[in-house]
């Protein structure tokens, strides 16, 4: 009988190849790649996370136009990441999320924590370059949904002159124009409910923005993942006045109360000296 000495390196792949397959259970709808994680954490979790983010010192929150928001991991600067030691609650989350993934080629470094009032949102936005294409959305205390529209940038028709040239892929076009790219990028939206777990890279990733909309009551039409996230609640469940989801014709989820959400990406350019002084 032959014996095989495992390595670090052979154990790893062994991890991330499990981690794989158990991600592909929570893959939700046709664009790569989403991933939706019902449940991710307790409820009890939930509560020690709240407690933590609110117990931070007044100097950490800085406060925006429609949201306030926490940074956690250092500075992102376009040459890479300042680093700063991450506290250990939050270490706790972020080791979990990159074990359990396996979609992180080393530890997460850096968190922003976004506190979202019932009734604001964040602009579609895309991720800046400093990060690795993988973010991974922890939500925290009322549901929200989050909407994914196509990159104006790559709504652009073919070279008229040129055929399918290399910038024309690049741009997502194609020779059948733009009415194929954008069947085939069509909008769409995500119900985050607490204590779920959201990780998008791919497609979704690098070819859309993402955004929640400034409202109250927010729209799950296009959910890709309304199955795994809309489940009735016992009257038993629901707090007085909570009027958290309804569905039916009008599918919408009533913002009731306040939104944490824990941001984990990771910052690969690490610089302890990002500027001579």
């Amino acid at each position: 009988m032959m014996y095989v000495e495992w390595t670090a390196d052979m154990l790893y792949e062994v991890s991330r190849m499990k981690s794989k397959a158990n991600l592909d259970d929570f893959v939700v709808g046709n664009v790569p790649t989403i991933v939706y994680i019902p449940d991710y954490i307790t409820d009890s979790e939930e509560t020690q996370l709240l407690d933590e983010v609110y117990k931070s010192p007044v100097s950490k929150w800085k406060s925006l136009k429609n949201r306030r928001l926490q940074n956690w991991g250092g500075i992102v600067h376009e040459k890479g990441l300042l680093p700063q030691e991450l506290p250990l609650w939050l270490k706790k989350v972020t080791e979990k999320v990159s074990e359990e993934s396996g979609l992180f080629p080393s530890a997460i470094n850096h968190v922003l924590i976004n506190e979202y009032l019932s009734d604001q949102g964040i602009m579609p936005h895309q991720d800046g370059p400093a990060y690795y294409p993988v973010v991974a959305i922890l939500s925290l205390g009322s549901a929200a949904v989050m909407d994914f529209v196509p990159h104006p940038s790559l709504r652009t028709s073919p070279n008229t002159s040129g055929g399918d040239s290399e910038d024309n892929k690049l741009n997502g076009a194609s020779d059948s124009g733009t009415d194929e790219w954008l069947n085939n990028h069509r909008p769409f939206s995500v119900v985050l409910m607490p204590r779920s777990l959201l990780i998008f890279k791919d497609d979704a990733y690098s070819s859309y923005l993402h955004g929640i909309r400034d409202s109250s009551i927010h729209q799950y039409d296009e959910a890709v993942n309304e199955a795994e996230a809309v489940r009735p609640q016992p009257p038993s469940l629901l707090e007085e006045g909570d009027e958290a989801v309804r569905s039916g014709d009008g599918k919408c989820i009533h913002r009731t109360g306040t939104r944490i959400s824990l941001t984990c990406r990771l910052v690969l350019k690490v610089h302890h000296k990002l500027f001579k002084i």
